[in-house]
């Protein structure tokens, strides 16, 4: 076997002037121990628990082999030293070790196959710690550099998006997907929609109505939920986080190819966690607020909220109510939680709340359109959908058709412009209701009395009905969605119809 310690490993200088030249952490025997061991039995590539790929090799000439030994076998061909000598007769590095004869002589020792498992995860390890190397000497020279602005808390928090892609396993940087990889991914999506039954290819609303039009909530999506007060958002919002975390523990009970659920987190900024827990409980058991705050439950309803306060124990659902946190703060809450509790979704309540850098404080416009697309940023950086609750302006109040409309969206049309969906909840009863004439008595005249029945005959067609207008939807066709809603438990659910006309959109 060849003398893989031959080739010099470029070296890191300490961050003192004198300090000498470091070796960047690496064991090249290792990596020519288990190249060997894979061109002996391709095999060896299967039973990995780690996700050894050709950037985890520090020599470029191993990235270069175990690079073209993965294009083969995805070929179905065999890889050998044999099947690999076409590509690498030209090559210059090899030429330096004997050229070709040293693909031969990688496997003439079979001591890799006895602990390739172990020189994978040495070699993975490895590259890992080549990566905070990088990660550290990038702080340092941030940390020194003082020619531009100084911004302590943008180079903590880009510090904290690098650890966090390091601990996430990735190497140097984030690769360009090739299309074969992005269609792959497209098709899994595809099949996904067609294995649910309902087209779901995406996380799960627990809602069929929403899913059947939005196909569910898809990895880096950025979905705005707005709405005037009263008008039910967080309670929409609680609903969502409940099912899809439900359906996580369904799916880890039962099993299944696909994963319509997740763990989620929900970021708080209004109220606090017992308050969330005390809505969400009154949710699931269907018992009012008011009755479980005041306590004047019966034996019936006590029993529901105990199976129910069981079922949200187990549930994968973590709330942070820290107060005024900034876009920044957020972002790195929920890398955080991303790394320990793996979530798959993401919830802020409400987006206003949320503070931008300070540099634009001055100014909110400015500000909000930081933290929209600090929030985008986010969905796309963790993988998740992100859904941010929006206040809506006053502008819905002083019109005549009280449907929201995007340009609604408060302080900023920068939400709009970096949302993958804007959604709007309507209620018809709610506004109706601000209209409602004096109640009439046996003396009032015969029209005073017919317009108070026509309007109660038109409030109680609109009681309990709801409508999540999709304003904006990059993936699909917008439109509205008919949902029933439980005031007196603040629950929505969908209909088993979709008929629109009696909930206000004639």
């Amino acid at each position: 076997m060849a003398e893989p310690e031959k080739v010099t490993p470029i070296s890191v200088a300490a961050s003192a002037p004198d300090a000498p030249l470091r070796k960047l952490p690496a064991n090249l025997e290792a990596e020519a121990a288990f190249l060997g061991a894979v061109l002996i039995d391709n095999r060896v590539i299967e039973e990995l628990q780690v996700p050894i790929r050709p950037e985890h090799f520090f020599e470029p000439l191993h990235q270069r082999i175990y690079a073209r030994v993965l294009v083969l076998i995805e070929r179905n061909a065999t890889a050998s030293p044999v099947s690999l000598r076409p590509y690498f007769e030209a090559d210059e590095a090899l030429k330096e070790l004997g050229g070709t004869s040293y693909l031969a002589q990688l496997t003439a020792n079979g001591a890799g196959l006895l602990a390739p498992r172990e020189l994978a995860q040495q070699i993975y390890d490895l590259a890992l710690l080549r990566e905070l190397v990088s990660v550290g000497r990038g702080l340092i020279e941030g940390a020194l550099d003082t020619s531009q602005d100084i911004s302590p808390m943008e180079r903590i928090t880009q510090a904290e998006a690098d650890l966090f892609r390091v601990a996430e396993g990735a190497s140097t940087g984030r690769e360009a997907s090739t299309f074969r990889d992005a269609a792959l991914t497209a098709i899994k999506m595809v099949e996904a929609a067609m294995k649910s039954g309902g087209g779901l290819s995406g996380k799960t609303t627990g809602l069929d109505a929403i899913d059947r039009k939005t196909s569910g909530l898809h990895d880096s999506d950025l979905i705005i939920l707005a709405g005037r007060p009263g008008m039910g958002k967080t309670s929409l919002a609680t609903n969502i986080a409940y099912n899809c975390a439900e359906k996580h523990l369904e799916w880890q009970r039962d099993g299944g190819e696909f994963n319509y659920g997740a763990p989620v987190a929900f970021f708080s900024l209004e109220m606090s966690a017992d308050q969330l827990a005390t809505r969400i409980l009154a949710e699931q058991a269907e018992i009012s607020s008011e009755s479980l705050r005041s306590g004047k439950l019966s034996r019936e309803e006590f029993q529901k909220l105990s199976f129910a306060s069981q079922r949200l124990s187990e549930l994968p659902l973590y709330i942070d109510d820290t107060p005024a946190l900034t876009i920044a703060a957020l972002r790195t809450r929920a890398r955080r939680m991303k790394r320990r509790h793996d979530v798959g979704l993401i919830i802020v309540d409400y987006l206003q709340l949320l503070q931008g850098s300070g540099r634009a404080n001055d100014n909110r416009v400015n500000e909000i359109s930081e933290i929209s697309r600090g929030l985008k940023t986010l969905a796309k950086e963790l993988q998740v959908p992100v859904i941010a609750l929006s206040q809506l302006s006053r502008a819905v109040e002083s019109r005549e058709d009280k449907r929201p409309q995007l340009s609604d969206l408060r302080e900023s049309g920068s939400i709009e412009q970096d949302a993958d969906m804007v959604w709007f909840i309507y209620r018809g009863d709610y506004y109706h209701l601000l209209v409602k004439p004096d109640t009439p008595d046996a003396s009032s005249p015969p029209d005073v009395q017919e317009k108070y029945r026509a309007w109660e005959e038109k409030f109680e067609g609109l009681v309990g009905k709801a409508t999540l207008i999709i304003a904006k939807q990059r993936h699909g066709s917008t439109g509205n969605v008919p949902l029933h809603f439980q005031s007196d438990i603040t629950k929505f659910t969908s209909p088993n119809y979709k008929d629109y006309s009696d909930y206000g959109f004639e």
